[in-house]
């Protein structure tokens, strides 16, 4: 299992990932703009490609920097949605190592919690859900089979 921080912003992300990676140092595997993803990729509740403004289709739907054995990922906010705050700008991904692992976790967590988005699969191929924990704390639960819950990028 691993844990790492997702960070939510609006409509700055390149900007903030591109500072990270001057600091860091490394390359971006994985970078996905609002416009590059599926327009049937939404259920209405997730992050897709439909009902992103216009204007905004340029914007950062998915990035991804490792640092060390962690992998720093982002997202900008799109202004059809609550704008992040302190308190809203970071998530908890968790990979986990099996369908099992995740559903148990987010089961657990989401106990007294809020659920955003039920556990299931995904365009990008993992099987994932979102939820808000009953202390006010946002995770993204996450199993890959491809990279066995190895990372989040």
């Amino acid at each position: 299992m691993v844990i790492n921080p997702y960070l939510n912003f609006n409509g700055n992300t390149e900007e903030v990932f591109n500072f990270y990676k001057s600091i860091f140092g490394g390359d971006f595997p994985f970078v996905m703009r609002f416009n590059e993803m599926p327009k049937d990729a939404t259920d209405g509740e997730g992050c897709a490609g439909e009902g992103i403004p216009e204007n905004e289709g340029n914007g950062i739907a998915h990035i991804a920097l490792q640092v060390g054995s962690t992998m720093l990922m982002g997202t900008d906010v799109p202004s059809n949605m609550p704008q992040a705050t302190a308190g809203t700008n970071v998530s908890l991904c968790i990979s986990v190592d099996s369908r099992a692992d995740a559903d148990r976790i987010f089961a657990a967590l989401s106990n007294g919690g809020t659920v955003q988005m039920p556990m299931q699969d995904q365009f990008w191929g993992d099987y994932y859900g979102m939820l808000v924990d009953q202390y006010q704390i946002q995770w993204m639960i996450s199993f890959n089979e491809a990279q066995d819950g190895k990372n989040g990028g």
